[in-house]
């Protein structure tokens, strides 16, 4: 009996034979106006790719995990309520904690007497301390958890408009911390996510990561930081784009990859991916389940280390045990029963993502060279030019939005027009003026659906 799958006996089509089969099926109509569509990154999108078409056979990917973590955002004010939130993250199955906190706070009264070894922590704090980073990298160390400090002063300028101190200050106390740590010690952070959340393309999101670490190693650098190693943690927003999302993660490994040979630096990445607020809404806000489904699928298909949830009603409720459980069980959904184990780069071989990749690295390259050219991330930064790159691109995404040309589903398409949230709302939403003086622009979150919200909200009737 032959073998049911033996294709052999089956002609192979070119490139050339697709489209003019295509070109039939179409009726008459153009194919290109048809079927290829512009990505805000400017690649042009087929409707089928081959082995014929690929620029190269494939790339492998450095560094990529064989399997992904489930982290649980827990936000420290009260200590005692902190600590509520941390043992029931991990008594309900979470692997990690991604912690967040403005001022210093005593590790003993939040995790003391928690059992986390094996577990994985994520510091994001709005302070630099350097004597809470040794505090806090002593405690981790004595329970055999694995501590990501993630400490970012240019993070910090970008996003506030302001050092810590002073660049000098602030990357002397960064290098002094890494060279005093152990050699596995994760002290470095890049928080790529702020250019996401504030409306980059994703050619722009890698490009000024890249940028960024590269003005952070020559900071180092310039304050006396041993090179040879670096280890980096990356936070990554994902954003609705499934196929560009899962190719940006793979490129952003190449690019770090290139970045390290180029200037002789061998650089670890180690990747926490978490939903974009970017594509979140308020109204018809059940559908950030949805949203945050795909954008975690990609990451786990993508290659991140981590991945840390968001509860769907976020932006205006506070805080509360029902949606925080849905965030939990969303990814421990996502790991038990479709991606526990991954063995290998899931995308490796897949054409189009294998194309996708190659484009989004390419570009990301050309800018980062642009910047570099221009006197670096830094220059650009103070003189206002990637914030105006930034708020060009929210601009056309925010146009294509009113056009229709970008769908989201309960915002411009399939609205529930009788949904009222006047009396829903808890926290505010909307973006908030808080004029003050800073040395730069600050590069601002901005949500692409909130100027048609905040108009439906204003002109809400009973």
């Amino acid at each position: 009996m032959s073998d049911p799958l033996d294709f052999s006996t089956f002609d192979a089509l070119g490139d050339k034979q697709w489209k003019q089969h295509i070109q039939m099926e179409l009726g008459g109509k153009d194919y290109n106006d048809t079927l290829i569509w512009e990505s805000p990154e400017g690649i042009a999108v087929k409707p089928f790719y081959s082995a014929s078409s690929q620029k190269h056979q494939g790339y492998v990917i450095p560094n990529m995990p064989r399997n992904w973590q489930t982290i649980v955002a827990v936000f420290v004010d009260d200590p005692a309520v902190a600590r509520h939130l941390v043992k029931t993250a991990l008594e309900q199955g979470a692997k990690g904690l991604y912690i967040q906190a403005n001022s210093p706070f005593d590790c003993a009264k939040v995790f003391g007497e928690i059992d986390l070894s094996q577990t994985r922590i994520y510091l994001r704090t709005s302070f630099l301390d350097p004597v809470f980073s040794k505090k806090s990298e002593a405690f981790f160390q004595k329970a055999k958890a694995t501590l990501h400090h993630n400490i970012d002063p240019l993070y910090h300028l970008a996003h506030t408009g302001v050092w810590h101190t002073n660049c000098a200050a602030d990357h002397q106390i960064l290098g002094d911390l890494i060279n005093d740590f152990e050699p596995e010690a994760q002290i470095l952070g890049v928080h790529m996510d702020l250019y996401q959340n504030a409306g980059a393309t994703i050619t722009q999101q890698l490009g000024y990561a890249l940028a960024h670490l590269h003005e952070a190693i020559h900071c180092l650098q310039s304050n006396g930081k041993k090179t040879g190693q670096l280890r980096v943690t990356f936070m990554v927003s994902l954003g609705t784009n499934y196929f560009f999302e899962i190719a940006k993660m793979r490129a952003l490994r190449l690019l770090v990859n290139r970045l390290g040979k180029t200037i002789n630096l061998k650089i670890s990445c180690h990747v926490l991916a978490m939903p974009s607020k970017r594509y979140s809404t308020i109204y018809d806000y059940n559908n950030n389940l949805l949203r945050h489904t795909t954008e975690l699928m990609s990451g786990i298909l993508g290659g991140a280390n981590s991945l840390c949830n968001f509860p769907y009603d976020e932006l205006y409720k506070k805080s509360h045990a029902f949606s925080q459980r849905l965030s939990r069980n969303q990814l421990l959904i996502l790991e038990r029963e479709s991606f526990r184990e991954l063995g290998q780069d899931m995308a490796q071989g897949a054409y189009y993502i294998e194309s996708l990749t190659a484009d989004l690295a390419e570009k990301a390259l050309v800018l980062l060279k642009d910047i570099e050219a221009s006197g670096g991330f830094l220059r650009q930064l103070k003189s206002g030019q990637i914030q105006k790159k930034i708020r060009e691109s929210h601009a056309k995404a925010n146009q294509d939005l009113h056009a229709n040309v970008h769908t989201m589903l309960g915002i411009n398409a399939f609205v529930d027009q009788g949904q009222r949230m006047q009396d829903q709302l808890e926290l505010f939403p909307f973006d908030k003026k808080n004029p003050r003086k800073t040395l730069i622009e600050p590069i601002l979150e901005r949500r692409l659906a909130t100027e048609i919200e905040q108009n439906r909200y204003n002109n809400e009737t009973a």
